[in-house]
C-alpha cells in the first residue's frame, strides 16, 4: 500500500501514512501557462492505493480527478476529508443541481472505496457509485479540548442539526451540552441563548462540523458574553473561514478557534489522521 495526495492535503497525507507504517509517494504538480493543472505520481504504486485529497475549491476537485485517474492500480481507495459542494445535497430551487450528486459521481470513477469524514449529510453516500463510509472526529475534538483544562465547560451546538455532534463532543469528557435556539423578538432582531442550560460564569465551547463565513457563530458569541458567559470559545471539523471569518470570530470575543487538518490551517490543532487510518484498515 501507498499514499498518494493533492496539494491540498499534503499534511494529513503523511500523517496517515505515518499511522499505517506506509509510504506517501511522491507527485509532481504544475499548471500549463493556459492555466489547466498537470501532475505526476513519480513513485511506482502498489496494488493497493489510498487517494487523499480535500476538494476545497474547483482546481482541487479538478486536481484530485487528474490524481484518480493517474493511480491505475487495483485498489484504489479514496479519502476525501472536506467535500466541498456537499451543502447542495438536494434541489432547493427549480432548476439548480445537486451539487453534491455531480460530485460524488465525478470522484467515484476509478475508485474501489470512498472514505469521508463529517460529511454535510450522511445520505450524500448514495450518490458515490461504490462503498462509502463517513466518519466522525467529535471524539478527537473532545479529546483535544480535555487538554485545555477548560472547568466544567458547556459545550454548545449553534442549532438544533448540530446537537448530535456536540453531545458526542461532549461525551469525551462528561460535559453538559445544549444548543442554541433562536427567539424572533421583532422583525429585525433576534436573541439566541443555550435552550437548557444558563452560561453565566461558565465556560463555553461552540462545536460545529463546518465554519464558513462565522457570521452567526460572532453573533451568538456576542449574546453569549451579554448572558454573562466567562469565555467563548469555538471548535469545529472543517475550518473553511471565507471571507476573513477567523479575525471577525476573535473580533467578536471567542477566545481560542481551533479546526481539524481535513482543512490544513494554522489553527488545525486536530489531526483526522488516526481515525482515517483506523477506518482503512477496516476497509
Amino acid at each position: 500500500m501507498k499514499v498518494v495526495c493533492t496539494e491540498q492535503s499534503q499534511i494529513l497525507a503523511v500523517r496517515i501514512a505515518d499511522e499505517l507504517g506506509v509510504q506517501v509517494a511522491d507527485t509532481r504538480f504544475a499548471r500549463f501557462p493556459d492555466g489547466e493543472l498537470y501532475l505526476q505520481v513519480l513513485d511506482p504504486l502498489d496494488d493497493e492505493t489510498v487517494i487523499v485529497g480535500s476538494v476545497t475549491d474547483n482546481d482541487a476537485f479538478i486536481q484530485l480527478m487528474l490524481l484518480v485517474d493517474a493511480c491505475e492500480t487495483t485498489t484504489n481507495t479514496l479519502v476525501i476529508p472536506y467535500l466541498g459542494y456537499a451543502r447542495q445535497d438536494k434541489k432547493f430551487k427549480d432548476g439548480e443541481p445537486v451539487s453534491a450528486r455531480v460530485a460524488a459521481r465525478a470522484l467515484s470513477r476509478g475508485v474501489t472505496d470512498v472514505v469521508t469524514v463529517n460529511i454535510h449529510e450522511r445520505d450524500i453516500a448514495r450518490y458515490f457509485d461504490c462503498p462509502a463510509h463517513d466518519l466522525s472526529l467529535a471524539q478527537e475534538v473532545g479529546e483535544y479540548l480535555k487538554t485545555k483544562g477548560f472547568e466544567n465547560p458547556l459545550i454548545l451546538a449553534p442549532d438544533a442539526g448540530a446537537a448530535e455532534f456536540a453531545a458526542d463532543v461532549a461525551a469525551a469528557g462528561g460535559w453538559q451540552t445544549d444548543y442554541l435556539k433562536k427567539t424572533r423578538l421583532s422583525g429585525e432582531e433576534v436573541r439566541m441563548e443555550p435552550k437548557t442550560f444558563d452560561v453565566a460564569g461558565r465556560v463555553v465551547v461552540i462545536v460545529d462540523d463546518i465554519i464558513a463565513t462565522g457570521g452567526t457563530l460572532a453573533t451568538a458569541t456576542k449574546m453569549l458574553y451579554e448572558q454573562g458567559a466567562a469565555e467563548v470559545h469555538a471548535a469545529c471539523v472543517h475550518g473553511v473561514f471565507t471571507g476573513g471569518a477567523y479575525v471577525h470570530l476573535r473580533s467578536a470575543g471567542v477566545k481560542s478557534l481551533v479546526c481539524s487538518d481535513t482543512i490544513e490551517r494554522g489553527c488545525s490543532e486536530v489531526t483526522a489522521a488516526r481515525c482515517i487510518a483506523a477506518a482503512l484498515r477496516k476497509c
